[in-house]
Formats: C-alpha cells, sequence, structure tokens
C-alpha cells in the first residue's frame, strides 16, 4: 500500500475534517482577526490616551510654575479623576502636596501624599511620597506616626535617604546615639544630601561632646 493517500482519498479527507471541524476553523479565523483588530484598535486607545493625559500634565506644569494654584488644581483633579492610574496623575498629586504645604495646608498635603502612596505602582514614586508624607508628620511632632512610615520603606536606591529621615526621627526622640547610628548608616548608603548629614553628625557629636563637659 502506498504511503501516500491518492487524490480521491485526500479530497475525501478534507470533507470528513470540514465537517467535523470547519466551524470551529472559521471561527478561530474571524476570533484570530477579530483579536488583530481589537489589538490595533486597543494599541491607537492607549496611544490617544497617553496623549491626552501628557498634554493634561503639561498644562498642570505651566500653571504650577506660574503660580496659578486654580488653574493647577483644577488640572490635577483632572488628571486624578480620569488617569488616576498614570504616572502623570501620581506627579501631579506630588506636586500638589507641595502646593499645599507651601500655602499651609498639611492636611491637604497629606492627603495627596497618602494617595499617591496607595495607588502608585511604580516603587521609586511610592518612595518619594512616603519619605515626604514622613518628614511632613516628624515636622508636626508626630515621630511615631514618621517612624510607622520608614518602618514600612523597602530596602532599595532610597535607604540612604530613610536612614538619615530615622537619624531625625531618633534625635526628635532625643535619642542621640540612635541618631548617630542613623546618620552614619546615611553616609555609608551614599545618602544623597550627604553634605547636610555630615553636618548633622558633626553638630551631635559637638553636643554630645558639650554635654559630656
Amino acid at each position: 500500500m502506498s504511503a501516500y493517500q491518492t487524490d480521491e482519498e485526500q479530497v475525501e479527507e478534507l470533507k470528513k475534517w470540514w465537517k467535523e471541524n470547519g466551524k470551529a476553523a472559521v471561527a478561530g479565523v474571524v476570533l484570530g482577526l477579530g483579536g488583530i483588530v481589537g489589538w490595533q484598535a486597543w494599541t491607537q486607545y492607549q496611544i490617544t490616551t497617553a496623549e491626552q493625559t501628557s498634554a493634561l500634565f503639561q498644562q498642570f506644569s505651566v500653571a504650577i510654575n506660574a503660580g496659578a494654584t486654580d488653574s493647577s488644581a483644577k488640572q490635577a483633579e483632572l488628571l486624578i479623576a480620569k488617569h488616576g492610574k498614570s504616572t502623570y496623575a501620581q506627579f501631579a498629586a506630588l506636586g500638589m502636596a507641595r502646593q499645599h504645604l507651601e500655602q499651609g495646608d498639611s492636611a491637604a498635603a497629606q492627603g495627596q501624599l497618602a494617595w499617591v502612596l496607595k495607588n502608585s505602582s511604580e516603587p521609586a514614586i511610592k518612595q518619594i511620597a512616603r519619605l515626604r508624607l514622613a518628614r511632613i508628620k516628624l515636622s508636626e511632632g508626630d515621630a511615631s506616626g514618621a517612624a510607622k512610615l520608614v518602618n514600612e520603606a523597602p530596602k532599595d536606591a532610597f535607604v540612604g535617604e530613610f536612614a538619615q529621615l530615622r537619624g531625625d526621627i531618633a534625635l526628635a526622640n532625643s535619642d542621640r546615639e540612635a541618631a548617630r547610628k542613623a546618620y552614619q548608616a546615611a553616609l555609608d548608603s551614599n545618602v544623597g544630601n550627604a553634605e547636610l548629614v555630615q553636618m548633622k553628625l558633626d553638630d551631635l557629636a559637638a553636643a554630645t561632646k558639650d554635654s559630656d563637659a
């Protein structure tokens, strides 16, 4: 027997296969084409949304840099309401937190930072929000609230900044030794503002020497 089918046998086999699988094959092709069309539509939607979000953020940046507080607040609200998961909205919230703080509205500033901390999926942005929120809490005398935020921070590129903040918290709690260790850890971790941390460490050493004298 030949290993190859005759033309008639091949046609018959094709008929049988089509009878059993034809509908599914057509459905698969249609779904495949639909997937391609759907993907193209989704891609276009993503591009359009990104362009709109970028334009809103540009308007927000111009307004906040010009000191137009009402306009910047409106743009930020739009970004957060319509594109809350975007990095643009989270940066707008960080900007609004700074603006609120400059206006003396600490509660609003903390609200914006807490929103970023809860909603951002970007680790670096979350860390920036956590740092700023902890600093505000510490400046208002809430050392325990600041410490809680610091203790929740993951170990990453911001480890030096959080070590510095731990030093500030320890100092606020009159724990000079813990502050000294934290400031030294910040320097060892290549903290961004090393000169300022060194000044804090030097001042701490001088104060300790005076108290021991």
